[in-house]
């Protein structure tokens, strides 16, 4: 009769230890624990090319005939065609606003010579920019005339008799 009682205790607490999460196991609300199960997906198998002096030079951040394709391979499971996932250029909707953005060219230094202009510009709106208490939000200050309010923009629209979507409440 003891020895059933101990049996039956011992089992009563290694059940009870069992549910217990002592950090061995875990945690599924958190993801950044452990890899998400679900979300393994096995890798295409190598494939050994007929000529190696055929293969195209190296691109590094390129694709590479080994990576996951998940989109593609749903695509063509479904009876679709993968191809039409690469982007080819321009879409026929948006030749216009293109051949209109290009027709005075591009020039190569497009992003350092806007860097610069923004730069000076934030220069000559800001003074004492050195000197600071508190973080300030400079950028936000040298653009603030320039700023659009989004809700004053909708009044007006509406105003003009055009239909516009709703808007989120204006925060006050």
């Amino acid at each position: 009769m003891r020895a059933l009682r101990l049996a039956v205790l011992g089992l009563t607490l290694t059940g009870i230890a069992a549910c217990s999460n002592d950090g061995r196991l875990r945690d599924f609300s958190n993801p950044a624990e452990g890899p998400e199960e679900f979300a393994v997906v096995p890798n295409k198998p190598l494939q050994q090319p007929p000529s190696f002096a055929e293969l195209p030079p190296p691109a590094p951040g390129g694709a590479s005939r080994t990576d996951l394709t998940p989109n593609a391979d749903a695509v063509a499971a479904l009876g679709g065609n993968p191809a039409r996932l690469a982007p080819s250029g321009v879409p026929a909707s948006d030749a216009a606003l293109v051949a209109s953005a290009q027709r005075y060219g591009v020039p190569e230094n497009i992003r350092s010579q806007l860097a610069a202009e923004d730069a000076a510009f934030r220069r000559g709106k800001s003074r004492f920019t050195n000197i600071r208490i508190v973080a300030v939000d400079r950028y936000s200050q040298a653009y603030r005339s320039q700023a659009l309010d989004p809700f004053e923009a909708q009044r007006q629209y509406r105003a003009a008799g055009a239909r516009t979507p709703t808007a989120p409440p204006e925060l006050r």
